[in-house]
């Protein structure tokens, strides 16, 4: 297939790899020839030919992997990296995600802020309106922090448009299960941070707001796979938590006396439902036996996946397998939001190690969810909310470790200095009044903080487009340069879900087996189903 010839031109790339002469860099020995170049180009060209047949079906099934933070410069370091860990040089690697046919730009401000943050975003490719920072599942009109905002401003997302519609709906996150991004999908608060009532000042709970996980388990009852962490948010103050016991900041932080966790337990125990919270009790699961899912497997975030104990925690693609698994037992079809999370506190904390692995392992994930599903009648999404101030340059050698230095010394301190660096962040360090010196430090550690420009105990977000990647049905109309908020509203077109359905119902009222694209297809000169 052309899927496989691609695949094998690569492994052609990366198996040719040979030493250089001593000081150069190397490079593949066919790389010297213009044949190889002119081969693989008009071998993308048929490929890219072939998707001229555009892909019309009806999504039956819709998932959306969010890489928290995971802008350009991310993708590409994931790239190189991914490549590195098999023992290629990196650059010519392809990611899952590098395989979809469609790609464009998100536009990613908030309303109120040229950066944005990881709520006012959510809301955006979710809830398909434009709002705030710091705010979730509510539109512009809310002002953060301000409970008496909430009323009357609540947007709807996509998970629940979905829901309404008869498909199995479902969450895997690699942070709390009520962190910005996930909250989005079900939740409508002012305040992001508003955790458990516990995280809430006393003058919003008195006005009538709910926390966050509250609002998880009451404000759509029935979602059928919610996995991921912040089992603490779930339990009464003080009570200690399963795993570790006794450590006070692992307990539970409800001031309310509610365990939210048996009262799932309860509404669904006779409902195939099931409770986990470590790796072999969600393993040992047999999906044609679940219905419904809750697993959190920490108090908080989940592990970084660098740092994950692969014998107790579940990585991103075990999860995603599972809950693919069970959701796809619906005849109607599912949504899954699957959240690399931890992309960005990575980055935060000025750690590029740490966040480019989250990001490979979320395009793992990405690749197993392939595996799962079809093009035909599944619409895949890959996205970032925002970006960071992380980059790498230098003019680095090919297959210089991506966690190298840069080939040369400054001409300005005459010091070396790593290839990744941050705009800014804690990786701004002084040493008698000059910049560390990298070559006496281990910069390729776990938990190195890269160097940055500006001194900053969390590094901040970037504010340029971030990359949709899109493929299945109708996975088209993402493309050029669009606002981040149009996201969901092309799932849910191609999923005839949600507003505008016109385009699925036949003249005899039934449900037409390919949505018409009228004007659109018009412009591309489609030819319309019409039963």
């Amino acid at each position: 297939t052309l899927w496989q010839s691609r695949v094998t031109a690569l492994l052609i790339i990366c198996s040719c790899v040979i030493s250089g002469n001593s000081g150069k860099p190397q490079f593949p020995e066919r790389e010297k020839d213009p044949q190889f170049w002119n081969t693989l180009a008009q071998q993308t060209l048929k490929e890219a030919l072939m998707q001229q047949k555009l892909n019309q079906n009806v999504a039956k099934n819709l998932i959306l992997f969010l890489g928290d933070g995971m802008g350009v410069p991310t993708v590409t370091a994931a790239r190189i990296l991914k490549g590195q860990l098999k023992g290629q040089s990196g650059e010519e690697t392809q990611l899952e995600m590098d395989k979809f046919p469609f790609v464009s730009l998100a536009k990613t401000y908030n309303t109120n802020a040229q950066v944005p943050d990881s709520a006012g975003t959510a809301t955006a490719y979710l809830c398909g309106v434009k709002a705030n920072e710091g705010t979730v599942g509510v539109s512009a009109a809310a002002v953060r922090s301000q409970c008496n905002t909430t009323e009357g401003n609540e947007v709807t997302s996509i998970l629940k448009w979905a829901k309404d519609s008869g498909k199995s709906v479902g969450i895997v996150t690699t942070t709390r299960v009520n962190h910005a991004t996930p909250s989005a999908a079900y939740a409508h608060s002012v305040d992001r941070d508003w955790y458990s009532d516990g995280e809430m000042p006393p003058e919003a709970l008195q006005a009538g707001c709910k926390d966050i996980a509250r609002q998880l388990m009451e404000n759509i009852p029935n979602i059928d796979v919610i996995m991921g962490g912040g089992r603490k948010y779930m339990y009464p103050k003080n009570q200690s938590d399963v795993e570790y016991p006794n450590i006070p900041k692992h307990s539970g932080t409800r001031k309310d006396g509610r365990n939210l966790v048996e009262e799932w337990i309860a509404k669904k125990k006779d409902k195939k439902g099931h409770y986990v919270w470590n790796k072999k009790q969600v393993l040992s699961l047999n999906p044609n036996n679940v219905d419904y899912l809750l697993g959190l497997f920490e108090p908080g975030d989940l592990t970084y996946e660098l740092e994950r104990n692969s014998e107790t925690d579940p990585s991103l693609t075990e999860m995603v397998e599972v809950a693919i698994k069970i959701l796809r037992k619906n005849s109607n079809g599912f949504y899954l939001l699957v959240e690399g999370g931890r992309i960005d506190h990575g980055h935060h904390e000025g750690k590029a190690k740490q966040a480019l692995h989250e990001a490979v392992e979320m395009d793992r994930a990405i690749g197993r969810a392939h595996l799962l599903t079809s093009i035909h009648d599944t619409l895949t999404v890959v996205t970032a909310d925002h970006s960071h101030m992380f980059n790498f340059g230098g003019y680095t050698h090919r297959g210089n470790t991506i966690f190298g230095l840069a080939p040369m010394l400054s001409d300005v301190d005459q010091k070396p200095f790593t290839s990744i660096l941050y705009g800014n962040g804690p990786g701004y360090k002084l040493v008698n009044g000059a910049r560390e010196n990298v070559s006496t430090i281990d910069f390729e550690e776990n938990n190195y903080q890269a160097q940055a420009a500006v001194p900053l105990s969390m590094e901040t977000h970037g504010g340029e487009d971030v990359a949709v990647f899109a493929k299945g049905p109708l996975a088209h109309l993402l493309h050029g340069v669009h606002e981040q908020n149009y996201i969901p509203h092309v799932m849910a077109y191609a999923a005839c879900i949600g507003q505008n359905r016109e385009h699925c119902i036949a003249h005899d009222g039934t449900a037409a087996l390919k949505p018409a694209l009228s004007s659109i297809a018009a412009l591309l000169t489609v030819t319309r189903f019409l039963c």
